[in-house]
């Protein structure tokens, strides 16, 4: 929401609009790149990247269009209400996604190696160990080193952590009318994050290079990059959503009273740190 707040008694309707069948056919062109890509189909990364662009410009122009109408006073209090609980569904969508990757990850670890390791397996896997972090039964993986909390995790724990102030007090002083702090504390809270992105890539070379820890080690590998890869996306997707943000409040959009556009963002930055936590403790700790 906007400066703007209309208080119209009724709930308004856009228009008929294209981006729904553009972003749609967006998608479409990019799975089908991505999975002609992975088939070694020699137009498959062309395709993948187009599909990619014309995402990201559907995502451009939509959005702008719904910034554009909250700009005209055309959204209502129902509107606000409506947006809020479009997020919170779309947060707890989210949960559900990294519920599922947590759970792959409780069942590989507390369930299918101890039963890999009993007695009915010896026959066939006589020196599996059940422990975390093994080259599988067969012996297929290459040997590899798990990764420690120590230091570039506990660090991007703390970077995480702290960005988590920085917007906390960039919303209060929203709310108290003061546009230089709130600006200033929220490109803070994207500078940690950017930083915390970069340590992440550091970790992922190092890892690779001289861990020998890669996609294919195992189910370790695989649940550890598909759980911190998909992490990191979301906090690169927070820190694109609050750079937008950041520009709003530079423009004036958003007063103490009405700005949920912030609020979103902030609720999906808060959600990003909290499956960090988690993560944490459970891949790196554990």
């Amino acid at each position: 929401m906007s400066s703007n707040h209309a208080a119209v008694p009724y709930y308004f309707v856009p228009g008929p609009s294209r981006w729904p069948m553009l972003g749609g056919a967006s998608l479409l062109l990019t799975m089908i790149g991505a999975s002609a890509w992975v088939n070694d189909v020699s137009w498959g990364p062309y395709l993948n990247y187009i599909g990619l662009a014309g995402i990201l410009l559907v995502l451009y122009f939509w959005f702008g269009d719904a910034i554009s109408e909250s700009e005209q006073g055309l959204y209502s209090e129902r509107i606000d209400h409506s947006f809020r609980w479009s997020m919170s569904w779309f947060i707890f969508s989210e949960v559900m996604f990294f519920a599922a990757f947590f759970g792959a990850l409780f069942y590989a670890r507390s369930i299918s190696m101890p039963w890999l390791a009993d007695l009915d397996h010896k026959v066939i896997w006589p020196d599996f160990a059940a422990h975390w972090g093994n080259t599988g039964p067969a012996g297929t993986v290459q040997e590899f080193t798990t990764m420690t909390p120590f230091w570039i995790p506990t660090i991007n724990t703390a970077l995480l952590l702290l960005s988590g102030v920085t917007l906390t007090i960039s919303h209060h002083a929203l709310r108290a009318g003061h546009r230089g702090m709130t600006a200033l504390f929220l490109f803070a809270t994207i500078l940690l994050g950017a930083i915390f992105m970069g340590f992440q890539v550091y970790e992922y070379m190092h890892a690779y290079s001289e861990l020998n820890l890669k996609l294919t080690s195992g189910i370790y590998g695989a649940t550890f990059f598909m759980l911190t890869g998909f992490h990191g996306f979301h906090v690169t997707l927070g820190a694109i959503m609050l750079s937008v943000i950041l520009y709003r409040v530079l423009k004036g959009h958003f007063t103490p009273e009405h700005h949920f556009g912030f609020e979103g963002a902030a609720w999906y930055w808060h959600f990003v740190d909290v499956v960090w936590l988690g993560l944490y403790v459970v891949v790196y700790w554990l």
